[in-house]
């Protein structure tokens, strides 16, 4: 039996809380990253980790979550999500050395691979089909937009007024608060089945293998491209990744059906949506570190100079949904990956002694104000395209995580070759802040030159009539997956 309106609006409001939480726990520590190098001793290599780490696995275990949560009971989930999560962001805080800190934020990214499918499922299952549940998944759309945009700026002033560890201290009382409320508010749903079938090896091996590549080239400046060590660790990555697709192939309960990507226009919002994530948390991260080892901007300088572009992207998206409701999503996907690419190579040009105004404003509400509004609105529609009811919500998880893995890859393979080129400029005699500025200017070249890739994969692969279908359907389906700013 439903529960009365208020009950149902009042759980909304808790789950929805803490889901602004976790997401804005992927855009928080990008201003504070720096501080967190210097006080920690953070090698450069490494520093990316502190990133990626929760990246891969959110990314990686996010179906294995979602599954969970069909199969053992949504609430239930949700609750231990939030322990993880809450636990391992009070171990982040209190973390003294680059190994606890790494480790904690992978824990984090585990939590929230918990919570966030179930918290979604919840809300879906809360409301029923129709304008409420639209509204409902709307405000939940736009509160992710928010926490992305509300986490660089909160990231930039606890660092600058209370300290690095004060980003992930923040998710403690919040998460302590939903955990004494939720089972009080929250409704408890779950799959009845006979049988409960997991794919833990699938998650662990695909998680396992996205891990070792990303180590494997995050380290390669340091031990070579040919060394032995490099080979050995990319050559297990890919016997990994094989392993993952014969267990998905093979077995009866897969977490990824290779079916699903017999659509043409789903296999390819995913591909353009793996490029998007890599490009976009690439330029993000190097955008960060260009801003404050080179430039010398503050923590809380450089989270203002995020949120300027972030708040940007919230208001082209009403024009990017309308041109995709009104007009050709096909089209207006590869714009965005076009602006998105060249506002990356733009801010490859700027020089070592930049101003933000002269140099980076211009790039950034490109890249970031007007590319994310105008591809990841329809990457995320395309992603659901030819896609029935029942598996809706598995679409809607594979393209959250194509977007988290491309980002944490995509940040290793930026750090990887900012940190090469830098090394051979400062060993030709070039000034510290000039070695760094090239190497972040080859980085964002590979950044916008992946973003690039989305084009001719969104012409190759995306099917104009899938997509105006997709469209169509799209206000009864999951919200969109948000940019994270």
């Amino acid at each position: 039996m439903m529960s009365p309106p208020i009950h149902r609006w009042r759980a909304f409001s808790l789950l929805a809380v803490a889901a602004f939480m976790t997401v804005m726990d992927l855009t928080i520590v990008n201003t504070a990253l720096p501080t967190i190098g210097r006080k920690l001793h953070f090698s450069e290599s490494s520093l990316l980790w502190v990133v990626t780490a929760y990246g891969l696995a959110y990314g990686g275990f996010l179906l294995l979550g979602g599954r969970a949560a069909d199969l053992l009971g949504r609430r239930r989930m949700i609750m231990i999500g939030l322990v993880v999560f809450t636990a391992a962001s009070l171990g982040a805080s209190l973390a003294g050395s680059e190994p606890v800190l790494i480790a904690m934020r992978a824990v984090q990214g585990l939590g929230a691979a918990m919570f966030l499918p179930a918290a979604l499922s919840t809300v879906r299952n809360m409301f029923t089909e129709g304008a409420e549940r639209n509204k409902a998944l709307g405000i939940w759309g736009g509160l992710a937009a928010l926490g992305a945009t509300f986490g660089v700026v909160f990231g930039g002033i606890l660092t600058r007024f209370a300290g690095w560890q004060y980003v992930f201290l923040l998710n403690v009382p919040v998460g302590v608060i939903a955990l004494l409320l939720i089972r009080r508010v929250v409704p408890e749903t779950r799959v009845d089945t006979a049988r409960r079938r997991y794919d833990p090896l699938g998650a662990v091996t695909v998680t396992g293998s996205l891990v070792l590549l990303a180590y494997a080239i995050a380290q390669a400046p340091r031990v070579g491209w040919g060394a032995a060590q490099t080979i050995a660790e990319l050559a297990i990555a890919v016997a990994l990744l094989g392993a993952f697709l014969t267990i998905e192939s093979r077995g009866e309960a897969p977490l990824m059906p290779l079916r699903i990507f017999r659509l043409s226009t789903l296999a390819g919002a995913n591909a353009v949506g793996f490029l998007l994530g890599a490009s976009f948390y690439s330029f993000i991260f190097i955008g960060t570190l260009y801003m404050q080892q080179v430039l010398g901007f503050s923590a809380l300088q450089g989270g203002f100079a995020w949120a300027s572009a972030g708040i940007a992207s919230m208001l082209f998206a009403g024009v990017s949904q309308l041109l995709v409701t009104k007009g050709s999503a096909k089209l207006v996907m590869a714009f965005g990956m076009t602006v998105i690419g060249v506002g990356a190579i733009w801010t490859a040009q700027a020089p070592v002694h930049g101003h933000f105004w002269g140099n980076l404003f211009g790039p950034f509400l490109l890249a970031v104000g007007m590319g994310t509004a105008f591809s990841f609105i329809p990457v995320s529609i395309a992603a659901l395209a030819g896609v029935a009811d029942r598996e809706a919500g598995l679409a809607s998880g594979l393209i959250y995580t194509s977007q988290e893995l491309g980002g944490a890859l995509g940040i290793a393979i930026a750090s990887s070759i900012a940190a090469s080129h830098s090394k051979t400029l400062l060993r030709g005699g070039d000034t510290v802040h000039a070695a760094l500025t090239g190497g972040f200017h080859a980085a964002l070249w590979v950044s916008g030159g992946i973003a690039l890739l989305g084009i001719p994969v969104t012409f190759l692969l995306i099917r104009k009539d899938e997509m105006a279908t997709a469209v169509a359907a799209t206000a009864l389906r999951d919200p969109l997956p948000q940019p994270a700013t």
